[in-house]
């Protein structure tokens, strides 16, 4: 059985870091695609940043570029989103998620329960 767990969200100041963690299990994970994705209260969820384990190549939302960077450890299962320069807007609950890649579809097939990030002023 597949799971992701996350970890590493929290309260922090803005302009502060935080590292998320996403360890998966219940297979190896190396030709597969993680993401994260989050959402904010009364929003949709939106994509943060994904990355392909098979080597390592991340891609970003817009807001999340020169702030955020997200990295695999194929060994691990593991992915890690550093967020730097948090800003209030950043606030929501973080999920990570995975899925097959190439796949014919962008859907992710596995999710985690979510890690609460709050930004304060």
């Amino acid at each position: 059985q597949v799971q992701l767990a996350e970890s590493g969200g929290g309260l922090v100041q803005a302009g502060g870091s935080l590292r998320l963690s996403c360890a998966g299990s219940g297979r190896t994970f190396s030709n597969y695609r993680f993401g994260w994705f989050r959402q904010a209260p009364g929003k949709d969820r939106e994509f943060v940043a994904s990355v392909r384990m098979i080597d390592n190549t991340p891609t970003y939302a817009g807001f999340a570029k020169g702030r955020f960077t997200l990295s695999g450890d194929r060994a691990q299962n593991t992915v890690y989103l550093q967020m730097s320069s948090l800003k209030p807007e950043d606030t929501a609950i973080y999920y990570c998620a995975a899925r097959p890649f190439p796949a014919s579809t962008t859907t992710y097939d596995y999710w985690g329960q979510g890690t609460q990030v709050t930004v304060s002023s």
